[in-house]
């Protein structure tokens, strides 16, 4: 069975940079459709403004998806514009530091609300377009797989780091809506999957180690692999369970991080 998603249509969220705009790269290359889709549109302009002037399978949205009718123009650009949604990649999402103790901190609500509910509002959206497609087909035999949701998780949903309980609240139960929405799914032939990495050069990541040497040799140090993914190697994983290859894989957490969680540091913040 083929990796292949040329032809297919995917949305890509969070892709104005970091592990978002590397999937939505590759799978450009790959021959895919793609929307992609994030808050900031000066880096969506700058990153991939060009390449959507001049290819016709590139398009770009920049829009609050926290909002329930930017969620309906995403949909409505990707159907003007490539006719079908194939495959979600929910791959936006942020990380902030939690103060465990404090009554005033609501970094639990704004990560549940940004990596949990965001996710689900807009799988919901093309979950019932992916069903809206196949309905339209009159030939049952040419209906199979109708589509694959993948969402961009973190082993942080499985470790214990107080600065971060916010994000692994939220990455927790982002892991569980995968499962549910997978269950929930099976029936209308759509998978959900997720893949949960461990620390990755992403933009969060990246500020982050800017000025702290320490933090990288002890992420470093804590890795078997020895060494910091770049957002590129999460890419094959997600095209995997993107593809017609991974067509009897749905509920599952596909994890790449370099064998981190195999030794389980559990001092060494994950993103």
């Amino acid at each position: 069975m083929s990796f292949s998603i040329v032809g297919k249509t995917a949305i890509i969220t969070g892709a104005a940079n970091g592990v978002g705009l590397a999937i939505g790269r590759h799978f450009v290359d790959q021959g895919a459709n793609v929307v992609f889709a994030d808050l900031d549109e000066d880096a969506l302009q700058r990153e991939m403004g060009d390449l959507a002037a001049k290819e016709e399978n590139v398009r770009i949205f920049a829009g609050d998806l926290r909002k329930k009718l930017t969620i309906t123009n995403l949909l409505s650009t990707t159907i003007d514009a490539f006719d079908r949604i194939d495959i979600l990649v929910n791959a936006a999402r942020q990380v902030m530091s939690t103060d465990p103790l404090s009554p005033e901190d609501n970094s639990v609500e704004e990560l549940l609300q940004q990596n949990l509910m965001v996710g689900l509002r807009l799988s919901q959206a093309v979950a019932r377009r992916m069903i809206k497609q196949a309905e339209a087909i009159t030939d049952e035999s040419q209906i199979g797989p109708i589509g694959s949701i993948v969402n961009i998780s973190s082993i942080a949903s499985r470790r214990t780091h107080p600065d971060l309980l916010a994000y692994s609240v939220s990455c927790a139960a982002l892991d569980q809506m995968t499962r549910s929405l997978a269950v929930a799914l099976a029936s209308k032939r759509i998978r959900v999957n997720a893949v949960a990495f461990g620390s990755v050069m992403s933009a969060s990541l990246q500020e982050s180690l800017k000025d702290d040497d320490e933090m990288r040799e002890a992420i470093i140090d804590g890795t078997p692999l020895h060494r910091i993914a770049s957002p590129g190697e999460v890419s094959d994983a997600v095209q995997y369970l993107a593809s017609d290859a991974a067509g009897f894989v749905t509920g599952q957490i596909i994890t790449v991080d370099g064998g981190r969680t195999l030794i389980d540091p559990t001092a060494v913040p994950a993103h």
